[in-house]
């Protein structure tokens, strides 16, 4: 009798632990509207400001529009007419070459000075800081007209070279070395990136420095065998964030030398400028802007996947074991 009894009493009990849970779920269910209130302002930032822009951009790139008549549609004009322009090819060649050139240099620069401040010397705070204060203002216009004045034909540079008994040049109006005046620039504004590889140089273990001492390592060797390996993650990050950022570059090219001289510093995003607010062919420019997010896109993911041979993840090692 007691057996008989205890059955459905257990039975209903189950039941009941069921009906809490599904209230609970169901609870859970509704209570995500409270959520979506408060990340309302930046939902609707994110779907009226970037992802409607970028449909619309999707859909102008196969159209004609210039801002004052209603865009008409063409199909894939736009893209043939690209396949088809000098210019573009120019500025795809230039950015190329300011990629190449610009964000090795500024990750070279960035990493040794990161070296350098990640030492244990009285004051580094403060040097830390000062050497940082450049880069917050590194991408400005301010910054941008200054450079223009200090490589001009009566600049800074040219007063220096005048004093080693050389004869001045004018560095941003000559097209051999325009670009490279730009390149200098980014590697000035190193700050961002020396500030990550120091934060990844604090995570390295000391014990491995320790340990390579007792063997009798080199500094050189330290660093080839344990500082790039165990910093290769954050390369790899500061690597990928530079070549976006150097393919959509922009102030410094317009400010400086605006694409000159004969069109020897005019970057990709300047070009692109050009078309929309310079021609008002928006649907054109439209098409080039989705041309760099196909040419930043390819480039990111030949960099993951060449990641797998250089990268070094301490994980990996410890999922080994």
């Amino acid at each position: 009798m007691n057996a008989q009894t205890a059955q459905p009493a257990g039975k209903a009990k189950l039941d009941k632990n069921m009906k809490a849970v599904a209230k609970t779920f169901k609870g859970r269910w509704n209570a995500p509207l409270a959520g979506y209130l408060f990340i309302a302002p930046w939902l609707l930032g994110f779907l009226i400001l970037q992802l409607w822009p970028i449909i619309q951009s999707f859909y102008l790139s196969f159209t004609e529009y210039s801002l004052l008549e209603p865009a008409r549609w063409i199909g894939f004009k736009n893209y043939q007419d690209i396949a088809h322009d000098r210019l573009f090819f120019n500025s795809l060649k230039v950015t190329f070459l300011y990629v190449i050139a610009s964000v090795p240099l500024k990750l070279l620069v960035a990493l040794a000075v990161a070296l350098l401040l990640n030492r244990n010397i009285r004051g580094i705070s403060f040097y830390r800081t000062i050497i940082y204060l450049p880069s917050l203002i590194g991408g400005s216009l301010a910054v941008a007209v200054l450079w223009r004045n200090i490589f001009g034909l009566n600049g800074f540079i040219n007063q220096l070279v005048i004093l080693v008994g050389i004869a001045p040049k004018n560095w941003i109006g000559t097209p051999s070395t325009a670009l490279g005046t730009l390149v200098l620039l980014t590697a000035w504004q190193f700050g961002s990136s020396m500030i990550i590889f120091l934060a990844g140089l604090k995570q390295i273990p000391g014990e491995l420095y320790e340990a390579a001492s007792v063997d009798g390592s080199s500094p050189l060797r330290k660093f080839i065998r344990i500082t790039l390996p165990m910093l290769s993650p954050v390369i790899l990050f500061n690597l990928i964030m530079g070549i976006i950022n150097a393919f959509q570059m922009f102030t410094s090219a317009f400010v400086v030398t605006n694409g000159g001289p004969v069109n020897s510093t005019e970057m990709f995003a300047l070009f692109l400028y050009n078309k929309a607010f310079g021609s008002l062919q928006m649907g054109y420019a439209s098409a080039l802007a989705w041309i760099l997010l196909v040419i930043i896109g390819i480039a990111t993911a030949l960099n993951f996947i060449a990641s797998k041979y250089w990268v070094f993840y301490e994980t990996e090692t410890e999922g080994r074991k």
